[in-house]
């Protein structure tokens, strides 16, 4: 228990519930708290922590201001983006923003200058006067996300909703990225890297609830860093880039240092969790009598899905893990493509370790038998690994009963008719493409 040790005289009386002594406090701060030093001479040096877009005015950043002063009229300049800007307006929260004339050292506020590209504007970057740039203030660093996604729109015409969206919400969210990308399945969309799972969830509920959009999200990936033949070290972040295996040299997957706190009781069953996702358990602590920290190293590709919820459901809701990154270490990775009618679909492609990847195709071809209509001929649900087929699903034709005029006979008529059919349907086949629907990627990928 932490005791304060001041002087009973130096103690002032308050009470935030009755108010009292609010005043006192305030005007102790400002007697006793030293004000900020000025560290740029004079010039002005402000930092720009939030943002948030007003349709009206643009976008409006929130800054401290170290040294000199912000005020209407200047022109500033963004050190990040290098885009020079003219102040509009000045303000103060109170707790609601009001204007004022300017901001000084040690100031907080927000200001204006008409910037209509929220991508112009980078939380943690220095905003200078054009005129006499002061030093750029220490710290800022750009956030590598660690998991990626692609993020479509269900319906092709909500495009340009959806990359408006993303644009306002990586303004108060500096890591978060995104580019656009296309799939042959489901049309344009973007690219999407996160800090992690739980980060890229925050970001596709902030998308459903505060700008109503209708998205689907395919399966979430990490970097991976290919070494080829001749040496070179390429990044992939996406299945569809994978280079051809007779190029690669040796696949290296990020790995994590995991921190899992649980009741004794459930050591046993935590130790095969983490065995079953490839991981190696370093050390084990006892907390308390009740609980144990379980520390080791896990690919970060395997917590991506449901590691989280199988810890909450072995331990009943008691366990939780926390990690952080720990380097690259090569692994037997591979491209698990799916192929129906022997045709790929990008959107269901990934990249697995080769122990699980005849589970993973099996499990996709599965699904895929569920949501894909019939056609009028046999369609094969196949998962490959390069040239070598390890998963199979048929879905079987709509048929015709042929012989049902057939009353008895001699049984060479019926055969012949079936022949004809079967024949009909190799022909139809070899001209025919499976189109997959929609609601068929929607169900698959939000599966």
């Amino acid at each position: 228990m932490l005791v304060l040790t001041i002087p009973g005289d130096h103690a002032i009386p308050c009470s935030a519930k009755e108010g009292i002594g609010i005043e006192d406090i305030l005007e102790a701060i400002i007697e006793l708290v030293p004000p900020p030093e000025p560290t740029a001479g004079g010039k002005l040096q402000a930092l720009g922590y939030d943002s948030v877009y007003d349709p009206y005015k643009g976008v409006i950043i929130h800054v401290r201001v170290f040294d000199g002063e912000l005020r209407p009229g200047i022109r500033v300049r963004l050190h990040h983006s290098q885009k020079t800007i003219e102040v509009k307006e000045v303000g103060s929260f109170n707790p609601k923003p009001y204007t004022r004339d300017c901001l000084g050292p040690g100031e907080t506020g927000y200001f204006t200058a008409n910037i209509r590209s929220p991508r112009d504007v980078k939380m943690g970057d220095t905003i200078t006067d054009t005129s006499d740039p002061a030093p750029i203030l220490p710290g800022f660093k750009e956030v590598q996300p660690m998991v990626f996604s692609g993020i479509y729109p269900i319906n092709s015409v909500d495009f340009e909703s959806l990359k408006g969206s993303l644009a306002k919400l990586q303004l108060n969210d500096p890591a978060f990225v995104y580019q656009p990308e296309s799939s042959v399945a489901l049309g344009f969309g973007f690219r999407c890297g996160f800090l992690g799972l739980l980060h890229l969830e925050i970001i596709q509920e902030r998308l459903r609830r505060e700008f109503d959009m209708d998205i689907i999200a395919t399966y979430p990936s990490v970097i991976y860093q290919v070494v080829l033949t001749d040496g070179t070290k390429v990044e992939v972040d996406n299945p569809a880039h994978m280079p051809d295996p007779s190029v690669i040299n040796w696949i290296e997957e990020p790995i994590v240092r995991f921190f899992i706190i649980c009741p004794n009781e459930n050591i046993g069953d935590m130790m095969n969790l983490i065995g079953d996702k490839r991981g190696l358990l370093e050390h084990t602590e006892t907390l308390d009598t009740t609980r144990v920290m379980l520390e080791g190293t896990l690919p970060l590709n395997e917590i991506l899905i449901d590691f989280h919820d199988r810890i909450k459901s072995i331990t009943r809701g008691y366990g939780s893990m926390d990690y952080e990154s720990a380097g690259y270490l090569q692994a037997d990775m591979v491209k698990l493509d799916m192929m129906v009618n022997g045709e790929g679909v990008d959107a269901f492609s990934s990249i697995v370790h080769r122990d699980k990847a005849t589970a993973r195709g099996r499990s996709l071809a599965a699904k895929l038998k569920e949501v894909i209509p019939r056609q009028q001929y046999k369609v094969a649900i196949q998962g490959a690994i390069g040239g070598n087929v390890i998963a199979r699903e048929t879905i079987g034709a709509m048929r015709k009963d042929v012989t049902a005029k057939c009353y008895g006979g001699d049984i060479s008529r019926k055969r012949k008719l079936l022949d004809k059919q079967k024949k009909g349907k190799k022909r139809m086949k070899a001209i025919g493409s499976v189109n997959i629907p929609q609601d068929a990627f929607i169900k698959v990928l939000k599966a």
